[in-house]
């Protein structure tokens, strides 16, 4: 069967952010286009690359006229990485169309009644914001089209970033503008170290090679965590290489490795081998400080993170004499937050080790008012739980991006906490969620947050009435 080939259409005015960092619009007849290569405002010429029920993709060949809103990315590595979408859009204008999504989301497809919309809260750092990176180490460069052009060969060490739809090529990152020093230092130290002494990357398709991945973390303390994965084998290596970045980087403050022989890249189910220093680095969000060990997760936008938990705190509405509960409560970030303005706060969460890092922050926090459980929430919830611990006063949930659980809208609804905080990285599933609660509760207010400049997401807090109370 002949492959159709792509058609053009022109003159497409592109008029808001979608999913995946792409655009939309509307051809001559209506119909929408999603389309990769630019930003609401542009007129363009779009190449047509497939034709779906209800909508078309494509990509801009020619910009007929220019968004006002468009900029000089700031990054070298923009357009090739993937990794920031949006950095030739100015932030202005990104903060304004992650809004829309939002209320678009919630309004327009989740025909949700909503009561104060606040407007979002924008980032007070565009750049170095990120703590936590994971960069990727690959004996095959990704090749840009003018790179093939000029013969360059693929087949060099290389540190970076996968890009979309490449699993054995990896994109060099010489200067990222996510993560604050030391870390572009770092990465770049073990590459050369690593070449100098022969030490072999790794080929995902043969699957050999030593080097592997390595994590950085950051504090806005000045601490720093490395964390080195690589394949089984070559252990005279590990104390060479490690002990050489101790050296050169004495602000690292915790230093582990990993062997890491299976077939992906996955490490939380690998054991943590602590070479130097301290087992945790430490963060502080406002009053409370947290521990973070090499499996623990915790939000990646520092600042940002402040800004959400205050929101949520407003939110809630505490006034010292609540019980909450907080669903979803990872390493009890938001839980230990909440807890000097409550009567006490019970923590559910999946990951174990995660309760674990929970429970030790509390310690280190002097916080005794806080219990936290390990399984999951539509498990844990039970009826007896509820006996033990109290029907909530307030109650928040904090999902991942695919949401809540139908058995956890159902104990929602059962449980009648007068007030639910929903904080939610996808406005969509947040939307499915919401219709649901509406048998018994009435959206009061939302405030978008965006925790990821220059990326298509976004994060939203709503908070939710029983209805008739």
């Amino acid at each position: 069967m002949r492959k159709k080939k792509p058609k053009l259409i022109e003159n497409v005015q592109l008029t808001g952010i979608a999913d995946k960092g792409r655009v939309v619009g509307r051809d001559a007849e209506g119909q929408v286009v999603f389309v990769e290569g630019g930003v609401p405002g542009d007129v363009a010429d779009i190449w047509v690359t497939s034709k779906r029920k209800g909508f078309q993709e494509g990509y801009v060949q020619t910009i007929q006229v220019y968004s006002p809103d468009r900029v000089a990315p700031a990054c070298a590595h923009f357009g090739v990485c993937g990794g920031c979408k949006w950095q030739h859009l100015d932030y202005g204008a990104q903060i304004r169309e992650k809004e829309r999504v939002v209320y678009d989301a919630l309004e327009r497809i989740g025909k949700i009644d909503l009561g104060e919309k606040y407007p979002i809260q924008g980032a007070a750092d565009i750049f170095y914001y990120r703590n936590k990176l994971e960069f990727t180490f690959c004996n095959k460069k990704w090749l840009t089209a003018e790179e093939i052009g000029a013969g360059e060969t693929n087949q060099v060490n290389v540190v970076g970033f996968h890009k979309a739809g490449a699993f054995d090529k990896i994109v060099p990152i010489s200067d990222c503008l996510l993560q604050a020093a030391p870390s572009n230092d770092i990465r770049n130290f073990v590459r050369d170290f690593a070449d100098e002494h022969g030490y072999t990357f790794y080929d995902p398709k043969a699957q050999q090679g030593w080097l592997r991945n390595m994590v950085v973390r950051v504090t806005t303390l000045g601490q720093v965590m490395v964390i080195l994965s690589i394949n089984s084998g070559n252990d005279k290596a590990i104390p060479v290489l490690l002990d050489a970045l101790r050296e050169k980087f004495p602000a690292i403050t915790s230093l582990y490795f990993c062997i890491n022989p299976k077939k992906n890249d996955f490490l939380l189910d690998l054991e943590m081998q602590l070479y130097a220093g301290l087992p945790y680095i430490e963060e502080q969000l406002d009053h409370i400080r947290y521990r973070i060990g090499p499996k623990s997760f915790f939000q990646t936008n520092t600042r940002q993170a402040e800004s959400l938990y205050r929101i949520v705190r407003d939110f809630a509405g505490l006034t010292g004499t609540e019980n909450v509960y907080d669903l979803y409560t990872g390493l009890g970030s938001i839980a230990l937050y909440l807890a000097g303005h409550s009567r006490q706060v019970v923590g559910v969460e999946e990951i174990s080790a995660a309760i674990a890092d929970a429970r030790e922050n509390a310690l280190l926090n002097g916080i005794e008012n806080v219990q936290f459980y390990a399984g999951d929430v539509k498990d844990i919830v039970s009826p007896e739980f509820m006996e033990q611990h109290g029907r909530p006063d307030v109650l928040v949930t904090d999902p991942p991006r695919a949401g809540m659980h139908p058995k956890v809208i159902d104990i929602l609804l059962e449980l009648e906490s007068p007030v639910i905080v929903y904080v939610s990285c996808n406005p969509s599933t947040q939307a499915r969620d919401l219709q649901l609660l509406a048998e018994k509760y009435d959206v009061a207010k939302v405030q978008p947050v965006d925790m990821f400049p220059h990326t298509h997401h976004i994060e939203n807090v709503a908070l939710l009435r029983l209805k008739n109370r």
